[in-house]
């Protein structure tokens, strides 16, 4: 692969990163406080294999002219066909600008155990009802905290349909700590007034109460809070599928 060749190639990656970071595409492949770091790596790359470019083509126009140094080996001015073979190197690049793959949904929650940890501490719920919370947040209190900062309060979190194949529906949200490859599913299983169709990786908003209700992941043994749903309806697929309210 020659300087023009991987000019062009760096110039092809740092189009992505900036088209990624620009969009929200980059939210399906890592959370969005490392949004910074790809537009700082996008225009890194650009301005590198600008660069790369600019100086290739002086050296052209040198030996041109005759000024040149040539490449030290009596070769100067002989063309070297290059392999095409090398430009395939960018095909992954455009399955990363055209193809959104979608985020991870069901079938990684119902094959990966719960990861809920126990969290450092509980921020004091805001007021009005139904209070929005993360389904983290949410899990967290009900488990750990045994509900005591949720007695008494209704709740409203989003989230998308897991059902097991018991029948068990749960509520589920991926959290990660950098990207999707490190995602794991959070759980809360469903009780009360939940829709009698309830359809894998839909997404819904539901509105419940604090419910005693404990469970165990087939998975891995973890623990899975329960919510009483008093009100659900489907919403769309939010901006950001993951859950960053996330303690390791």
């Amino acid at each position: 692969m020659n300087r023009q060749t991987q000019a062009a190639v760096l110039l092809l990656i740092g189009v992505a990163l900036l088209h990624g970071a620009l969009s929200d595409l980059y939210l399906r492949y890592v959370k969005e406080g490392l949004r910074p770091l790809l537009l700082a790596a996008g225009t890194l790359l650009v301005v590198t294999a600008l660069a790369t470019a600019w100086y290739e083509w002086r050296r052209a126009r040198r030996e041109e002219r005759g000024t040149g140094t040539g490449d030290g080996d009596g070769t100067r001015g002989h063309a070297h066909r290059e392999s095409r073979v090398s430009w395939l190197l960018v095909l992954p690049l455009f399955a990363l600008v055209l193809v959104a793959p979608p985020a991870l949904g069901s079938y990684s929650a119902t094959h990966t155990g719960t990861a809920l940890q126990q969290p450092y501490g509980y921020a004091e719920l805001p007021a009005g009802d139904p209070v929005p919370i993360g389904l983290v947040d949410y899990a967290g209190r009900a488990f750990y905290g045994h509900g005591r900062s949720l007695e008494g309060r209704s709740v409203r979190l989003t989230g998308f349909v897991a059902v097991t194949p018991s029948g068990t529906p749960y509520l589920v949200r991926m959290a990660l700590n950098c990207c999707a490859a490190d995602a794991q599913p959070v759980k809360i299983g469903l009780t009360g007034n939940i829709p009698p169709v309830l359809q894998p990786n839909a997404w819904l908003e539901v509105t419940g109460r604090y419910t005693a209700r404990r469970a165990r992941d087939p998975v891995n043994d973890g623990p899975i809070p329960f919510l009483r749903v008093t009100a659900a309806r489907p919403v769309p697929t939010p901006r950001d599928p993951y859950d960053e309210t996330w303690n390791n």
